[in-house]
């Protein structure tokens, strides 16, 4: 205890003690204050991440090798770049919010981009898979497009993959199944909805394998001759 002077010159006697005491009360509770602030930022900063990416979907069953249609074949001896697998890339890949805004992007700019117009009518032939450039192409067109834009992103190659269904009207049907480590989703020109592959209702029949050039089977269905479908 100290004498020291007031206002008005006027003697008193402080606690030293006492207001150390208080001083550091006041600095804990402060602390605690901020830390709690903090807390509550991280955890709403987490829940916002997690609502930004999509429900955890799972990975599609394979099996074995399988031949990939006529056209894809075709299609890889004029773009062999396009059709290499390189291991050395991942083959599937974190889902972030990042990740997530490119898919949806990239999706709805194709979908809208692109006007729908069947092989026969666009190539002259039944079949046949190439870029949209000039604006029109069907289905596996679509999903080329939005691969190669997906590639451009920094998005390894190898976990997306060009994937072979039967559609909703029981026609041969080209997606983009991207791999991911919450699951496999696709990417479709008939909505601009992003599903795991198991809400798409389609069957799945076959995709790019990850580990060469042959492709898998998915359980087990038979392959169509051609995905000629808008």
């Amino acid at each position: 205890m100290r004498a020291v002077l007031d206002g008005l010159g006027r003697s008193s006697h402080v606690d030293r003690r006492g207001v150390l005491t208080r001083g550091a009360r006041v600095a804990q509770v402060a602390l605690v204050g901020a830390t709690l602030l903090i807390g509550g930022a991280t955890t709403q900063a987490q829940t916002q991440t997690l609502a930004a990416l999509p429900d955890a979907s799972a990975a599609i069953e394979r099996g074995g090798s399988a031949k990939p249609v006529t056209a894809w074949t075709d299609f890889c001896n004029r773009n062999p770049a396009e059709c290499a697998v390189d291991t050395r890339e991942p083959a599937s890949v974190e889902m972030t919010p990042s990740l997530w805004r490119s898919l949806t992007a990239v999706n709805r700019r194709v979908n809208s981009r692109i006007k729908p117009m069947v092989d026969q009518a666009h190539w002259g032939v039944v079949d046949r898979w190439d870029f949209p450039d000039d604006g029109y192409g069907d289905c596996e067109d679509y999903q080329l497009l939005k691969r190669r834009m997906l590639v451009e992103r920094g998005i390894p190659r190898r976990a997306l993959r060009m994937t072979v269904v039967i559609d909703e009207i029981g026609e041969g049907h080209a997606v983009l199944m991207v791999r991911t480590d919450r699951g496999d989703y696709i990417l479709d020109n008939k909505t601009n909805a992003i599903l795991p592959w198991q809400r798409t209702g389609y069957t799945y029949v076959k995709r790019e394998g990850q580990d060469g050039l042959a492709w898998v089977s998915l359980n087990g269905v038979a392959s169509p001759v051609t995905t000629a479908n808008r």
